[in-house]
């Protein structure tokens, strides 16, 4: 059974807002970061080397906040695909506190594309197989 790849990250001063609790768009640069590593750790296509040329941008964004997060908690953050495209990624993702209590879920939707050299051309390109078979090792059904 494939499991979801996971991070933690401690919410930090930098995340929240007056009331103490991580102001949303912080969520959005968690997730982010999340993507990142995985491409970078697990599927070993690290962002530092993919922009050049091409990318992997989001195109749809889904998410429910379902409880606060507060400055010194520790989330565990998951991702996991929910389908693969020729181009395309649906992926689940939760983060939940310490005691295993979702914070916030959702679904996001990721398209490789390549880019042209005056960085002004951008279209959807299938994934290599290889690439392919990596991704799938995080199907969760």
């Amino acid at each position: 059974m494939n499991q979801p790849f996971i991070k933690q990250e401690k919410i930090r001063f930098q995340h929240v807002d007056y009331a103490g609790i991580v102001f949303y768009p912080r969520f959005l640069e968690m997730l982010n970061c999340l993507v990142e590593d995985w491409f970078e750790e697990a599927l070993e296509r690290p962002f530092s080397q993919m922009h050049e040329s091409n990318g992997i941008p989001t195109v749809d964004l889904k998410i429910q906040f379902k409880k606060a997060a507060r400055l010194g908690e520790v989330l565990t953050k998951k991702l996991w695909v929910n389908h693969i495209g020729d181009a395309s990624i649906v992926c689940g993702f939760s983060f939940e506190d310490e005691q295993g209590k979702i914070c916030l879920e959702g679904e996001v939707t990721l398209v490789n594309v390549t880019i042209n050299e005056d960085r002004k051309d951008i279209k959807a390109t299938p994934f290599n197989e290889k690439m392919k078979n990596r991704i799938m090792n995080y199907i969760i059904k």
